[in-house]
């Protein structure tokens, strides 16, 4: 058994993300500039920004950080995306899930300029990665596709079985390590909670990523000797024990899973760090126009 370390991926990316920042900034004379904006103080959300904000700091990115209570309407949150689509000084929008239930997830989605969509949900980009075109993939699917090729997981002709199909990792997976490239050209199965007998399929994965949101719920009878296991759950618990005054599990049972892995990612230290690096590339590729490169201004 072998870690897929996150951190040490993660930390080696940054330093890549770095000088290209600022050779950027060398050439431009400003910083690649990256907006959040956050509703309400969700614990875990508040925890997610942070860090996406300080490791945008870290690379040398600009970034930028639109606060709004739970009461704000979604007309005033609509307008507010709206006009960071039109300032040119903006090259990347994230509005951090989940939004208070009155206001309609995918109308902000939406209202995100796809040009400036660094998180990858606006379906116009779900529908060109589907394509096989250029555009910006999905923040956590990116990463994990990153960590794959650092370490040389082979996934040709593999048998992948995602559990889980949310439009933010599970079905973009199952697009990604199926497409004509590498990491990808595996035959895809798609599990979720509707899936009778998922362990079926679960013992036939040579690589199996679990993005179902449930703790512990993949166990060792559910996993073939030798598979690749990419935990994507950050399930959060209240702790006494740590400083946060919570702990992280995965969706899979590492310490009884791991013995029977080639390669596991662990939770934390895994998948988590490697969203922030997908984040961080997608913002440097849209300041740099490269994956719609024909428009030079928003």
């Amino acid at each position: 058994m072998e870690i897929l370390d996150g951190k040490y991926v993660s930390e080696k990316l940054k330093v890549e993300i770095a000088e290209q920042a600022a050779e950027y900034l060398k050439q431009s004379g400003r910083k690649p500039h990256l907006v959040a904006v956050l509703v309400g103080h969700d614990g875990g959300s508040e925890t997610y920004v942070a860090s996406k904000m300080r490791n945008c700091e870290k690379v040398g990115f600009k970034s930028t950080l639109v606060r709004y209570e739970e009461d704000v309407t979604e007309d005033e949150l609509l307008l507010k995306v709206s006009e960071l689509n039109h300032n040119p000084d903006i090259d990347g929008i994230i509005v951090q899930l989940p939004l208070p239930k009155h206001i309609d997830p995918e109308k902000v989605t939406e209202q995100i300029d796809h040009r400036k969509d660094v998180d990858g949900f606006h379906p116009i980009n779900l529908g060109r990665m589907q394509r096989n075109l250029p555009s910006f993939i999905p923040a956590t699917p990116y990463g994990i596709t990153l960590m794959l090729k650092e370490y040389g997981i082979e996934t040709a002709g593999k048998h992948c079985v995602v559990v889980g199909r949310s439009n933010i990792v599970g079905s973009p997976m199952s697009i990604l390590m199926a497409r004509n490239t590498q990491p990808g050209n595996c035959t895809v199965t798609i599990c979720h909670s509707r899936t009778p007998d998922i362990k079926k399929f679960t013992l036939d994965a040579d690589i199996l990523i679990v993005a179902i949101g449930k703790k512990n719920f993949i166990t060792a009878d559910m996993v073939k000797e030798g598979a690749v296991v990419i935990d994507v759950g950050m399930n959060r618990e209240t702790s006494t024990t740590t400083k946060s005054g919570y702990k992280l599990y995965g969706d899979v049972d590492f310490e009884n899973v791991a013995p029977k892995t080639s390669w596991i990612t662990p939770v934390p230290g895994g998948v988590g760090l490697m969203t922030i690096i997908g984040l961080l590339k997608n913002t440097l590729a849209s300041a740099n126009r490269e994956v719609y490169p024909s428009l030079s201004k928003f």
